[in-house]
């Protein structure tokens, strides 16, 4: 069978032409098409081979970009999926807690499902008995005679019941000065807070607009 130089010379100055193209693009700061557009957040296709790139112009704030910044170079340096920064303050009830989380690994969060310790902490709090108290708690101190009356139990044997595996989780304590009250581990808040920012993401009809 004889060969089609002509044709096969057409589709070489075809491929030459879209590697030109691509490489244009590139040069010029163009980014893949993106899957979908979120009001704090862009997702692209990447090829296997692809590291995190670059995303200039994602805040107003160069403090904030700043922080991106460093976190792809992270990424990319390291080779991880994703790196995450967080912070923030809380206080309420006379107490406050205040954090800072400047480089925390995506992958080794998502170690924490496959080992199933994300299994047991929600498994621990996830019932609304709990969610209340935790709420409650995270208002004010309160004594158990208290959480009887305020999250609707009807004797202290249903608060106990559900204070002790949230106690053995390290997530509430007795106050050292108050003894009778029950607080927030002071380290605990932040992750508290967190897993509810999360869930706030995930339910928040802005986030998720765009074609996916």
């Amino acid at each position: 069978m004889e060969r089609d130089f002509e044709r096969e010379l057409d589709e070489l100055k075809q491929e030459i032409r879209e590697i030109k193209e691509a490489l244009s693009g590139r040069a010029q700061g163009s980014h893949p098409p993106q899957e979908g557009i979120l009001p704090t957040g862009q997702v692209h296709k990447m090829s296997r081979e692809e590291t995190v790139q670059k995303m200039p112009g994602m805040h107003q704030d160069p403090n904030i970009m700043a922080i991106l910044d460093r976190l792809e170079d992270q990424c990319n340096e390291s080779g991880s999926s994703g790196r995450l920064a967080y912070l923030g303050v809380y206080a309420s009830g006379g107490r406050q807690s205040t954090w800072i989380r400047a480089d925390v690994n995506a992958d080794a969060l998502l170690g924490l499902i496959e080992e199933g310790t994300a299994e047991k902490v929600l498994a621990c709090i996830g019932s609304s008995d709990r969610l209340n108290l935790l709420l409650t708690i995270l208002h004010k101190p309160r004594t158990v005679a208290q959480l009887v009356g305020e999250c609707g139990f009807t004797s202290t044997g249903q608060v106990y019941h559900h204070l002790k595996p949230l106690i053995a989780a390290d997530l509430i304590m007795e106050d050292e000065h108050i003894r009778g009250t029950y607080v927030i581990v002071p380290h605990r808040v932040q992750g508290i807070l967190m897993l509810l920012a999360g869930i706030s993401d995930m339910i928040d009809p802005q986030f998720s607009q765009g074609e996916l």
